[in-house]
């Protein structure tokens, strides 16, 4: 029996044959443009008017099937916008065209022109009067009946994927178009886009572990950015009130249906406001992105329907907690929380400090259960060093999380502006680093000596695409909104 890899190498053998013969019979398989008039959403939708006209037309795309009976033949081609069927003549083409037409492949690329024209079936059609070889493919593609269906194929080669799978094209298509709506929505709102540093000299803004690199002509280590935050923040500082930026971050960590790791941000500042008005602000953006694309605040998202246009749930983080784990975490301290967590078959490890045990009480207890779009806000000190203390209670800081169908889709502070006691911040973050907390921010003098100079009230965001189009494509998993996801080698 024959593998599909034995199989492919044969045609592949076969079809370079072909290629060979088309040039010595003076053919260039590769010429270097072709004129296209109409693609096929523009050939559909001026059909009527194409066809009266009797106006010749010229196309041009993947050679998808190929139906030859005699002396008259079918094909369909496939181009950026659908597929268009071909109608191949011997007495019109000639005795040269029309053989090399019965000699191509499914999978190559061709062009031609020719009249609109319905088959007796009623077929929107081309009837060909000429065609060129665009380009000659020479690995068949997958089997049409059932198209490529193995996932680790489908991210390894996503050409063939989107090439295989419309359904797939129209994820990424969606993608642009929610990227190109959180711009233009931002823009409306006065914020200005700027660049900030990939290769960073301190990583900051984030809890991860970084990605680490060496800069040869300065002999100095950088690391890919975790996090914008640190840099927008000096801008704020500088004197910009409202900026964003769409940002590719990077962090050293393990792979899963929601985590990849490089990932697409959005992250902004807003000077002169708190977190109260990032969570109407982060409302009415989800909204309005979700109103465009899919086109209704009312989803469905795994079996789950979504209100995005509804009320959304506030409940602190102490709340939640107590709520869905039983646990009051207020007047706990780290020993007690690891004895309430192992009473209660929650697995933390004893070392890694109240905050990390307060997140993995959070992340096993209480996300799941947050599926209609819900903030939690007010989370303890320790967890948040970036974020003010919240003004009513000294133990608990200004910051909200968003979550939807138990996905993280944002976090967002009232900015700590005190340069003093972001300085002990960090060092709390120092100690606990020194514990073996490889996430755990590290200490940048150059922004401390930024916020001495004095930032205003600031209330500041950031949001994961990736999840926000997985979420408005009804994506269960990351790599499905990730054109090429990070893969472990072959």
């Amino acid at each position: 029996m024959t593998s599909d890899a034995e199989n492919t190498s044969q045609q592949r053998t076969v079809r370079i044959q072909k290629l060979e013969a088309l040039r010595e019979s003076g053919l260039n398989p590769y010429p270097y443009k072709y004129d296209v008039s109409h693609r096929a959403d523009d050939f559909f939708a001026g059909f009527d008017e194409l066809e009266s006209g009797k106006q010749v037309i010229s196309a041009a795309g993947r050679l998808m099937t190929k139906r030859v009976m005699g002396k008259a033949s079918f094909c369909h081609i496939q181009d950026d916008t659908g597929k268009i069927q071909l109608y191949m003549k011997k007495d019109v083409l000639g005795d040269d065209m029309y053989a090399l037409f019965k000699q191509l492949d499914v999978g190559d690329i061709i062009g031609c022109t020719g009249t609109a024209f319905r088959t007796k079936k009623g077929e929107m059609s081309i009837w060909v009067e000429s065609f060129e070889l665009l380009a000659k493919s020479l690995r068949p593609l997958p089997e049409k009946w059932h198209g490529l269906k193995d996932v680790e194929v489908r991210y390894r080669q996503r050409y063939l994927d989107l090439i295989s799978n419309r359904e797939v094209k129209d994820v990424f298509l969606a993608r642009t178009k929610i990227v190109q709506t959180i711009r233009s929505f931002l823009d409306s709102e006065g914020f200005i886009e700027v660049e900030t540093p990939i290769l960073q000299p301190l990583y900051g803004g984030g809890s991860a572990e970084p990605f680490t690199t060496h800069h040869n002509r300065l002999g100095m280590q950088l690391f890919l950015r975790i996090a914008d935050e640190l840099y927008l923040k000096r801008l704020i500082i500088g004197g910009f009130e409202k900026v964003y930026e769409v940002c590719k971050d990077f962090r050293n960590e393990g792979l899963d249906r929601q985590h990849n790791p490089e990932f697409t941000m959005v992250e902004l500042y807003q000077a002169f406001v708190d977190y109260n008005d990032i969570m109407e602000l982060m409302q009415k953006l989800f909204t309005h992105v979700a109103s465009v694309v899919p086109g209704s605040t009312t989803i469905k998202y795994q079996g789950h329907e979504i209100d995005l246009g509804g009320e959304w749930l506030r409940i602190s983080m102490l709340d939640a907690i107590k709520k869905y784990a039983d646990i009051d975490i207020s007047a706990l301290d780290e020993n007690d929380l690891v004895r309430e967590c192992k009473a209660k078959g929650i697995e933390i490890e004893e070392s890694r400090g109240r905050a990390k045990i307060i997140d993995d009480i959070f992340t096993e207890k209480v996300q799941p259960n947050l599926i209609q779009p819900t903030f939690i806000t007010d989370h303890p000190l320790e967890m948040s060093p970036l974020a003010k203390i919240h003004r009513d209670d000294p133990n608990l800081t200004e910051r909200f999380e968003l979550f939807v169908c138990g996905m993280e889709m944002a976090n967002a502070f009232s900015e700590l502006n005190d340069p003093l006691d972001q300085r002990r911040r960090f060092e709390m973050q120092r100690e606990l680093s020194k514990r073996g907390d490889a996430e755990a921010h590290v200490l940048d003098e150059d922004f401390l000596r930024a916020l001495e100079y004095g930032m205003p009230p600031t209330g500041g965001l950031g949001f994961g695409v990736d999840r926000m189009v997985m979420l408005l494509t009804d994506q269960a998993n990351i790599r499905d909104v990730i054109l090429f996801p990070q893969l472990k080698p072959e």
